[in-house]
């Protein structure tokens, strides 16, 4: 296995080149998909929330209302530290179960995690990082996931800066034309992914998540 990360600021592209690597062989290890598992009706998870933060969470069928969660979590900094005390863990362990599985393969296997760049991951073989500028950003969010102009800020504004995702980066690739453009610098990278050392179970072992500083945010 040739672990690598992946990495982006929300609205930046990310899931379109998570999207690219799958189709390339990759296997995709995707936080924000096993948060919003983890949080699906009926799991443990989504009780301790509701214990913490209240039945304001829920949408009237008991399932979680993400938005509202979002914004109790971003309202203050305690919030915040509230919610990663409860999500982060759960989520670690899952992603790190995921990645196990392909310990004994060729496979290269990316771990899609938002935050990256708040908590770096020693044991990687690569980090790839998805980089767009802060307007076009905003404008994409607003556009394509309904959010207002001053909520996508705020939410880029709590997230790490670009020249800290680049200097995590092994690869940074600019997502600010086209899908094709972004396809093809991923096709690059991907032929330099497959050709790193496998990575031994010493950098498996210092891979392993750690208390993040912000909750899992969605792309």
């Amino acid at each position: 296995m040739i672990l690598v990360g992946l990495t982006g600021g929300i609205g930046s592209g990310k899931s379109s080149a998570a999207l690219r690597l799958r189709e390339l062989g990759a296997v995709i290890v995707d936080a924000d998909a096993i948060v919003r598992e983890l949080q699906a009706p009926g799991q443990p998870l989504v009780a301790e929330l509701v214990a913490k933060f209240g039945d304001g969470i829920l949408h009237p069928d008991g399932a979680l209302d993400r938005a509202a969660l979002a914004n109790v979590a971003f309202a203050s900094t305690e919030a915040l530290a509230l919610l990663n005390a409860i999500v982060h863990p759960a989520v670690g362990r899952e992603v790190n179960r995921r990645v196990d599985e392909h310990f004994q393969s060729d496979r290269v296997v990316v771990m899609d995690i938002p935050l990256l760049a708040e908590n770096p991951r020693k044991g990687l073989a690569a980090v790839v990082v998805i980089d767009c500028p802060v307007e076009l950003a905003v404008e994409r969010l607003v556009a394509h996931r309904g959010f207002s102009e001053e909520d996508a800020r705020a939410r880029i504004a709590k997230q790490a800066t670009r020249e800290q995702r680049r200097a995590i980066a092994t690869y940074v690739l600019q997502n600010d034309t086209s899908l094709d453009a972004l396809h093809a610098q991923l096709d690059v990278v991907w032929a330099e992914l497959v050709k790193l050392p496998p990575t031994s179970a010493e950098e498996l072992a210092t891979s392993r998540a750690r208390p993040a500083s912000r909750p899992p945010e969605s792309r």
